[in-house]
């Protein structure tokens, strides 16, 4: 077996379900501190997170991901036990798989290779790790930034280890992400009999004109960079579980994956404008996880799509698209970043795998891009 494989199945065998880290990060801080990376455990709350870095010159190249997995979900649809890695075929299957130890794992044997090939490259290399990527997200990678912005350490050059892949290894490459709004919509009305309608006030009959104006709206065009503008409702509930009673209030979830031309407060006037024109009587809350953001063409892009190209003769698409991810902390800083990772098909998913080759080929990807960064001026 190879070095990346045997450390993904090192890191598969620990059940770091979120927002635990199992000891993954003492795994990884052992193996880059031999290889002369200084550690700094950035602990916040309950979470654990992994500050490494090794020289002090700029630019800093930072690997960022996490170590935190989803639950499991049935035990008995498994395959094979989620947290006992197998080798099936070309396929490794384990929860984290994908998303994202075998990443981490190749993030490792790439920087090992680099560094016994050119121990005297330009910069400094550096690992962001967390373990509340999967959860709550709010002691994690935020929590570490700002403790890195407070004391003027600035990352020029990142790469998030999430699953960017589609169909094949390299075919895509995130260089940004939409931004994302949750809203959370209680309509108060009155509870009664159904049978004296001039005694209850429905709530789903006023949420109804609401739904229908909310999922026609049209947000934005989107531009050069993102889709336009979606909304979802992603959960509705209502009612007392008796058919002869009107609720006395109705329930509603909704997101908003929102490109570069709105705003959060744009959203919130809009939406509330929209809930106004059918009732004064709700409550309206909001959770923003994150603002959208881009990299644009440049000296980290130059280098990956270069890397992917050598490595696997693909030109990797750029895209906006897919879920958040901690990118989201990383490039308001002004660091220049992108995702890229195996195939994102099995992800969160029961039996979820990753190709064996491609965790070498991410590795050797790696590690191409830290020498078309770090073995070059940069201007």
């Amino acid at each position: 077996m190879s070095n990346t494989l045997d450390l993904a199945i090192a890191l598969l065998k620990k059940q770091s379900l979120t927002p635990q880290d199992a000891g993954c990060m003492d795994l990884m801080a052992e193996y880059l501190e031999q290889r002369g990376f200084n550690i700094e455990w950035m602990n916040f709350g309950d979470t654990r997170n992994l500050w490494a870095r090794r020289g002090n010159a700029t630019p800093l190249f930072c690997f960022a991901g996490h170590t935190d997995v989803v639950p499991t979900g049935p035990l008995d649809q498994w395959d094979t036990p989620p947290f006992e890695p197998t080798i099936k075929g070309d396929l490794l299957y384990a929860r984290g798989a994908a998303d994202m130890k075998g990443s981490l794992a190749a993030m490792l044997t790439a920087c090992d290779s680099f560094i016994q090939q050119h121990a005297d490259h330009n910069g400094s290399i550096a690992f962001l790790i967390t373990s509340d990527e999967e959860g709550t997200a709010l002691d994690g990678t935020v929590k570490v930034m700002h403790a890195l912005n407070k004391r003027n350490e600035k990352i020029d050059f990142c790469i998030v280890g999430e699953p960017s892949s589609h169909k094949i290894f390299g075919d895509m490459v995130r260089v940004g992400r939409r931004g994302s709004i949750n809203g959370y919509l209680k309509l108060i009305g009155k509870q009664g009999h159904v049978a004296y309608p001039e005694l209850v006030e429905n709530p789903i009959h006023r949420l109804a004109p609401i739904l229908s104006l909310l999922t026609a709206e049209k947000w934005d065009e989107g531009n050069d960079h993102f889709p336009p503008t979606h909304f979802q409702i992603s959960n509705l509930n209502s009612g007392t579980g008796a058919t002869n009673v009107v609720p006395g209030h109705a329930d509603m979830a909704f997101n908003l994956r929102f490109s570069s031309e709105l705003t959060p407060a744009e959203i919130k006037r809009r939406i509330t404008y929209i809930i106004d024109q059918h009732s004064d009587n709700y409550e309206l809350t909001w959770a923003l996880s994150g603002l959208p953001f881009i990299t644009e063409k440049g000296t980290l892009t130059n280098a990956v799509e270069k890397a992917v190209h050598e490595v696997t003769g693909i030109s990797p698409v750029l895209s906006t698209g897919g879920g958040i991810s901690d990118g989201r902390f990383i490039a308001p800083s002004g660091a220049q970043l992108i995702e890229l990772g195996p195939i994102n098909e099995t992800i969160h998913k029961i039996n979820e795998c990753v190709s064996v080759k491609d965790l070498d080929t991410l590795s050797i990807t790696y590690c191409k891009v830290l020498e078309n960064i770090l073995l070059v001026s940069i201007e």
